[in-house]
Parts: structure tokens; sequence; C-alpha cells
């Protein structure tokens, strides 16, 4: 049976330049806008550098005031200086992007009964709450506009658990739920939606849990990353930030379609266990 070729299916156009499709083929997001948060550092930044290579205008979303306005200048793209605890500057935040990358996140490590309520309540509203309000102010555009990519920036705690971490766990679990809502509401309309899964990324938020993790088993920081973070992983070490953007923007690309309401895990064989 013959089916017609989406716009975003079209082979490169050979031209007497010579060289790979590849090379002479326009960026694959010429022309689009994209939304990072926490783009200012680790992942998000990977991401921000990752877009912007491909063609779009980014958006550079992070509450670290100097970093993203440094990034936003490297790259061409816009700087929005926001603390996204606060629900309502979302509704600040440009609603026409036809990429959004949902990565802000924050992490607290501490047993269920010694958890503090209060921080529990701030990793769902940064992590959950506020890629809700994102989607829910920029998915209108995208559904007008007949295409656009969501990808969210999960875990392997977003498909595992591991103790000490319930509210990131959670919170984790509940944005793998809403990136498949999205997927099968938005599908109809040219809109994808799927998360990343990573294990541990060489991050300053991987950082700086070490000595957190150290102290919660009772362990020496130096044990820390081979016999917690990556005991459960095939593959001993960290992923780097821009493997992690790779992923990403592949999602983005002309022949990831019919990938949504996916996660992608990047997460050493961890799952495979």
């Amino acid at each position: 049976m013959e089916t017609s070729r989406r716009p975003d299916h079209e082979p490169a156009t050979p031209s007497p330049g010579g060289g790979s499709p590849q090379a002479r083929a326009e960026p694959v997001l010429a022309g689009r806008t994209a939304l990072v948060t926490g783009a200012a550092g680790g992942i998000g930044r990977a991401c921000a550098l990752a877009l912007a290579a491909a063609g779009a205008h980014v958006h550079v979303v992070d509450r670290a005031g100097e970093a993203a306005k440094r990034l936003a200048e490297e790259i061409g793209g816009t700087p929005w200086v926001v603390d996204l605890s606060d629900p309502a500057v979302v509704d600040t935040l440009p609603a026409g992007a036809d990429v959004v990358v949902n990565n802000a996140g924050l992490q607290h490590v501490a047993p269920v009964h010694e958890f503090p309520p209060d921080r529990f309540a701030l990793i769902q509203r940064v992590m959950v709450e506020t890629p809700f309000r994102i989607l829910r102010r920029t998915l209108p555009g995208m559904y007008e506009r007949g295409w656009g990519r969501v990808v969210n920036i999960s875990s392997v705690h977003g498909l595992r658990a591991s103790p000490y971490k319930s509210a990131y766990v959670t919170a984790k679990h509940a944005l793998e739920g809403l990136s498949k809502v999205v997927a099968l509401e938005a599908a109809e309309h040219g809109v994808t939606s799927n998360c990343v899964s990573p294990g541990y990324v060489r991050t300053p938020l991987v950082e700086n849990q070490i000595a957190d993790q150290a102290r919660a088993h009772g362990i020496s920081e130096a044990d820390v990353v081979g016999r917690v973070m990556l005991e459960r992983s095939a593959v001993k070490r960290l992923i780097e930030p821009a493997d992690v953007a790779e992923a990403v923007l592949w999602l983005c690309g002309p022949h990831t379609g019919h990938i949504t309401g996916t996660s992608l895990s990047m997460d050493g064989g961890w799952t495979a266990n």
C-alpha cells in the first residue's frame, strides 16, 4: 500500500557540490525554536548547544542568571532568568516553542522518615508541575503548526527506585507518566513526546550527591561511585552530558516521527538486570 511521505521524512536533495547528503543538508532544526529548562549547566547546557548547532533558536531558561546569559550569547539564543519553583513564572516564558526540553531538577537524599516535607513538595513543583505548566502553555502552538517535539529528561530513577531518594524517584516516575499522556493526546497533531532516561551523568547535580550518599550509606566518598552509583550498571563509567544531548537531538530529528510515548534508556544496562 502506498503512503504519502511526510515532509520531515524527505531525503536530502543532492547538490552539485559533492560530499555526503548529511553534510549538504540544511540543519535539521533550521527555523525551529526550542525551550530548554535548567539550560545553564550540565545536561541542559549540552542540549542547548546541540539544538542551537542543529539550527534552532534556543530559549535558555535557568535561575543562574550570568551562566544563562553567557550561554545565550554564545549560541545566539535568548536567556530567561527565572526560578521555576514559582509556578507563576511559566506564564512569562515564550509559548511558541517547537521543541521543549524539560530538564530542570534538583535532588535531596534522606530516608523517608527524615525527609523534609517542604523539600519533597519543592521537588515535585519543579520537576512535575512546572513541566506540566510549560506543556500546557506550548502545546497549543505546536498543534496549530502541526509539528512539535517534547523531550523530558527523566532518569533511570523514572524506571527504577533507589533508597533515600523518595522525592526524586516520585517526580521522575510522574514525569514519565505525563510524557506518555502527552504522547497519546498529541499524536494526531504531529507532536511527539518522549523521555530520555539516563543513569548517572557527569553533572554538578550528581557530583554534589556524592557527599550526601556517603553520609546516607555510611561509606567513604571514594566508594560512592563504584559501590552505589554504578553498582547496577554494566558500563562502569558516568555518562557525559553531550551523549544525552545527542539522544535528545535525535528524537527531534527527521526520522523519529513514529517514536512517541517511550523512554529511551541510557543507563549502561542498569534496567537489563
